[in-house]
């Protein structure tokens, strides 16, 4: 009897010790709040133990309605669920650090969090408007907080025991190395674009080297141009092994040794997204050696506004 593929169901251990990220995960970047507590039920039902959500998106409401709704159900339990947010960046002064994790548990309506992430290295002035720009529409940018003074509020919260781990988003190497340094309590994460086009191996050596989970974001490329999923390796690979092109990007996240996130409100798409195997070894070469584009999608990492996120009007 063939034995059951079971990349699906990869956990990757935390280097704090407090357990393992399941390495499928489901984005929440969804801005309707009714499509997102529907894709998240459906996320859970299919078998998604991985949920990525932040302040910044506006709907982590949505999110826990959803959760408490699956929880109530009895089949699927809160500790089954690896629950992630993110720290927007108004609110990188250390006061502000635990009232904004605070608010990020009552709207999602959990006791604790398995990852706290900084959302992005860039603090932006402290207040509610969460895209505070000047009068010429440029972000209007805090200089009186360094991330390592962030951090270190982040590892007060691991002290006080509500929050499991915390991590890094929409980071380069430099400002990795520059928290891993300084940190009490080393990232467990770390959360930035990566897909077929843009690997970041060099990334991904570091966080190996300090047992540091890379999670990919944009993981098929966010469907932008030019298209991941229609490289022509990848294409040949899916026809070859009757898989979609989006089971073998995300099979190759996986089998290279990173977490993933996939986002989508169509029911048949979170199956799939959810359903990949193991490829062979000669379709991870192909990938690695064959495909020679490199592009980055979101401008993140260099001014602190996520490209993918909608400004509201």
């Amino acid at each position: 009897m063939a034995t059951p593929d079971t990349l699906r169901y990869t956990r990757i251990p935390l280097n704090n010790g407090s357990g393992a990220i399941p390495a499928v995960g489901f984005g929440t970047l969804i801005p309707d709040p009714a499509a997102t507590k529907e894709a998240t039920k459906t996320a859970l039902e299919v078998g998604f133990r991985h949920f990525d959500c932040a302040e910044r998106y506006r709907n982590e409401e949505a999110i826990g309605d959803a959760m408490q709704a699956v929880f109530r159900a009895g089949a699927i339990r809160r500790e089954d669920v690896f629950v992630t947010t993110k720290l927007w960046n108004t609110n990188h002064r250390p006061e502000r650090v635990k009232p904004a994790f605070d608010a990020s548990r009552r709207r999602l309506q959990i006791e604790t969090i398995d990852c706290y992430i900084i959302h992005t290295p860039f603090a932006f002035r402290p207040g509610d408007e969460q895209d505070p720009r000047d009068e010429r529409g440029q972000v209007i940018y805090d200089s009186g907080v360094t991330l390592v003074e962030t951090w270190q509020a982040l590892e007060r919260l691991v002290d006080d025991g509500q929050c499991k781990s915390i991590g890094l988003s929409d980071v380069n190497l430099e400002k990795v190395r520059e928290i891993v340094a300084a940190a009490r309590i080393k990232p467990a994460v770390v959360q930035v674009e990566s897909h077929p086009y843009l690997p970041e191996w060099e990334l991904l050596d570091f966080c190996r080297e300090h047992g540091i989970v890379l999670l990919a974001f944009a993981a098929l490329g966010h469907g932008l141009d030019p298209k991941v999923l229609d490289d022509p390796v990848i294409t040949s690979i899916a026809e070859r092994l009757h898989k979609t092109t989006a089971q073998v990007a995300l099979a190759w996240a996986v089998q290279r040794g990173t977490a993933f996130l996939t986002t989508s409100t169509t029911p048949r798409r979170i199956q799939e997204n959810f359903d990949i195997s193991t490829l062979p070894e000669d379709a991870m070469r192909e990938i690695r050696d064959g495909i020679t584009t490199n592009v980055r999608f979101n401008t993140v990492v260099g001014t602190g506004v996520p490209g993918f996120i909608p400004r509201a009007r």
